[in-house]
């Protein structure tokens, strides 16, 4: 090869890889691994470097393991106007055959994920799934020897596989370790942004495993792990262990019920604690391979259930959260799913002792969307999930399923909710952040909670189910999320509801400067309509209005779709 050959191989082979620079070949610089951050009183997921609302929906159990299934199901989810899906990948289908992994379904649920710009949480059904033992491989099911199954107080096994199992453990931790590092090294644009760990755990059939390995620790010491985080956290304790403990005499050692009393309350007690530190070890090994946020989600306490055991004794419960904080300190957040009337008062119970707040199941339709709303303005959510969301959420009463090809069509009011939330997301997130976001939740048939009155700056903000003048009659739902700009200028979204103002010093009385409407575009307000007369008009007994610092008029949000309204106020 003669020089001029020579120089020309070398320059086209700098100009392929980095030109004749001198400099090494630019390489991208990966996202930021998605992770959870206190930002003033709320915590957020924070997703590429920035906060997260997700508003998200669950697959039904078996729509995820298969991709030509959830071809068609793609476009459904983004008529909805879903940001997050959460999916299954189960424990069978990584591991048909021990120490053989197979992760084609994960590799295409990213994959498609992505391409619909939207990002994924991965629900790992391993050792269980709603209390029961079916997701685990064959070669797992098979063998009750190698892997012990639950046994009740007469000796019965059940279809559980028994905490006590120690290759149990070891072998879930191995496969969801693994998908883990599959994860890490395939997924570099972050689609995968949390993980469930398992689902709904807990046992079924009675109050505590009768496994003879399981009686011996119940009638052994109470571990020093839990007992030196009790005592060390005695003063923050929830009440229902709190009075437990002290009602059993406030001993700092003995067996589980010298320690809590005799008792399903203690039995319950002691399997939490089980399921705790099995999953905390699955999940530490998880993020030592890719440190993803990590939460758990539980089958909450049903009006019919008398025992634990009617429910999944030993999960996630909001009355044994202290249980679980101080077995599984790698798992992030405790989540309820939630299918009961009294959506608030759930949510409450499970956001104490500064439990960061997710959804991960709960309704669609109308209840969804109040309950999204008020999960996410009222009680700083991270996101709101309804399950089985492929075959509720594009569902409207008045026009059928909408296709992908018809996205205009009326999908009902929680498509909407969820268009108007992602439409304000990062105003939402920002509010959040700076503790200036309430939201109101109103059925006809419960109790409002909280109360309809919510303080914010200078004022006093009034949610009424909508009224007519000629009648009393209200509908069943509403909502409203409410967020101040500056003193005295509110952006409200509201479905159904009647919105009024006073000044909280009770001595002047509040007007509306101006009222209009609009909605947001790429994070942007857009104004339409000057809302005045009729439309903010909402009763003319000006005199009675006054008593309580009204001035008659205020903002009507009606059911058509939610609206979003701008209002300037003056006092007076």
């Amino acid at each position: 090869m003669n020089a001029k050959n020579i120089f020309f191989s070398v320059f086209t082979a700098c100009f392929l890889f980095a030109g004749c620079t001198g400099s090494s070949p630019r390489t991208e610089t990966p996202a930021p691994v998605p992770h959870l951050e206190k930002r003033g009183d709320v915590t957020q997921l924070i997703v590429d470097g920035k906060p997260w609302l997700a508003l998200a929906g669950e697959l039904h159990n078996s729509s995820s393991s298969d991709t030509e299934y959830m071809r068609e199901i793609w476009d459904k989810l983004k008529v909805i106007g879903l940001n997050t899906v959460l999916a299954v990948v189960s424990w069978e289908q990584v591991e048909p055959e021990e120490g053989v992994f197979d992760f084609s379904v994960l590799d295409d649920l990213i994959r498609d994920a992505r391409a619909n710009r939207m990002k994924l949480v991965v629900l790992w059904f391993g050792s269980w799934k709603n209390g029961i033992s079916s997701y685990q491989p064959a070669w797992v099911k098979k063998d009750a020897a190698r892997f012990p199954l639950v046994r009740t107080k007469s000796g019965a096994s059940l279809n559980i596989l028994s905490t006590m199992g120690e290759q149990t453990m070891q072998a879930d931790m191995k496969a969801y370790a693994a998908m883990m590092r599959h994860i890490r090294e395939t997924d570099t644009e972050r689609t995968v942004i949390m993980i469930q760990m398992e689902n709904e755990v807990g046992l079924h059939g009675d109050t505590r495993d009768y496994h003879p390995e399981a009686v011996a620790r119940f009638n052994a010491a109470v571990p020093d792990a839990l007992m030196s985080y009790l005592v060390a956290h005695r003063d923050a304790l929830l009440p229902e262990l709190g009075t437990a403990w002290d009602r059993a005499g406030g001993k700092t050692s003995g067996t589980w019920e010298e320690v809590f009393g005799a008792g399903d309350y203690t039995d319950e007690l002691f399997m939490a604690w089980r399921y705790a530190t099995f999953m905390n070890a699955i999940t530490e090994a998880g993020k030592t391979e890719y440190p993803l946020p990590v939460f758990v989600n539980a089958w909450i306490v049903q009006p019919q259930d008398l025992h634990p055991g009617d429910y999944p004794s030993g999960g996630p419960q909001a009355h044994t959260h202290d249980i679980w904080r101080a077995g599984a300190p790698a798992i992030d957040m405790l989540c309820p799913d939630i299918y009961l009337p009294d959506f608030p008062g759930i949510l409450q119970l499970y956001s104490r002792s500064a439990n960061p707040v997710f959804v991960p199941e709960s309704a669609a339709g109308i209840n969804g969307a109040a309950n999204a709303v008020y999960a996410i303005g009222e009680m700083g959510a991270m996101g709101y999930s309804p399950f089985g969301i492929e075959s509720r959420g594009y569902v409207s009463s008045n026009t059928g399923i909408v296709t992908a090809d018809d996205a205009s069509k009326d999908a009902g009011p929680f498509t909407f909710a969820y268009r108007q939330l992602s439409a304000m997301a990062d105003k939402i997130l920002e509010h959040q952040a700076n503790g200036t976001i309430r939201a109101a939740w109103l059925r006809e048939s419960e109790p409002s909670v909280p109360e309809t009155a919510l303080e914010l700056g200078e004022y006093r903000i009034r949610v009424e189910l909508r009224k007519t003048r000629n009648s009393s009659a209200v509908p069943p739902v509403g909502y409203a999320l409410v967020m101040m700009e500056n003193d005295g200028e509110y952006i409200v979204m509201g479905w159904d509801v009647d919105v009024t103002f006073e000044p909280l010093d009770g001595q002047r009385t509040a007007g509306l400067a101006k009222v209009r409407e609009g909605d947001f575009v790429n994070g942007e307000w857009v104004a339409g309509r000057w809302l005045n007369g009729d439309e903010i008009q909402l009763r003319y007994d000006l005199p009675e209005a006054l008593k309580i610092n009204q001035s008659g008029q205020g903002l009507r949000f009606r059911n058509l779709y939610p609206k979003i309204q701008r209002v300037w106020l003056y006092a007076y």
